[in-house]
């Protein structure tokens, strides 16, 4: 999976001398946490977040008036407060790659760049839900789990060949290694109940859940 195939496309955007005030309504508008900073070019010049913006606001802004808050935010730059060093990704980028980056520095997104130019933005959500489509969760069909032993060559095949006789097709498969052991989480389509059938051949079918989008 590729970052391109997961990324949102043309993000909601700001330029570096808008107003703290016009971000903080954009923000609120379009339900957004963060805002990539562009020039006149499309170039990722910064990155404006809700924390940026917090940690930017007087300390004491409860006592102010609201026409004094409205005043300072509506003064200050962008330029001023945005995070310049920004942390980026390639959009061919595998998805595992851009998980990892995000959960090493501590982020939450990361711009996809092009040339210098901003082409998309993936975030923590995206990712979790490409992880959740790839798992098949979402599916329409028979979830199964089955713990192995020992692994030996052969075995996706022969759980492929049990699942094929009932007339039954795989749409996503997965394997863990835990305590537990391996685990085959398997994936399928329809509502037909295989678990007897695994069985019988001398697998130990730990769990069945029918799935439903």
């Amino acid at each position: 999976m590729y970052v391109k195939d997961n990324m949102v496309e043309n993000p909601i955007t700001i330029g570096p001398n808008a107003s703290v005030s016009e971000a903080v309504d954009l923000m609120s508008e379009n339900d957004l946490h963060r805002l990539p900073v562009v020039d006149d070019s499309g170039k990722l010049v910064g990155l404006v977040t809700e924390s940026v913006i917090t940690s930017n606001t007087p300390n004491n802004a409860s006592t102010l008036s609201v026409f004094e808050l409205n005043y300072l935010l509506n003064k200050l730059k962008i330029s001023d407060i945005m995070i310049k060093d920004v942390i980026t990704i390639d959009k061919d980028a595998l998805l595992e790659q851009a998980a990892t980056v995000l959960r090493k520095n501590d982020i939450g997104c990361l711009p996809v760049v092009e040339d210098e130019k901003l082409i998309g933005i993936i975030t923590h959500n995206d990712i979790f839900t490409a992880f959740i489509d790839l798992l098949g969760y979402n599916h329409d069909g028979m979830r199964y789990v089955i713990n192995i032993p020992e692994d030996k060559i052969g075995i996706m095949e022969d759980i492929s060949r049990v699942l094929s006789e009932e007339k039954i097709s795989i749409s996503n498969l997965a394997v863990y290694n835990n305590n537990r052991g391996i685990e085959v989480v398997v994936i399928t389509y329809g509502d037909i109940d295989a678990s007897n059938k695994l069985k019988q051949a001398g697998y130990n079918v730990t769990s069945v859940i029918k799935l439903s989008k």
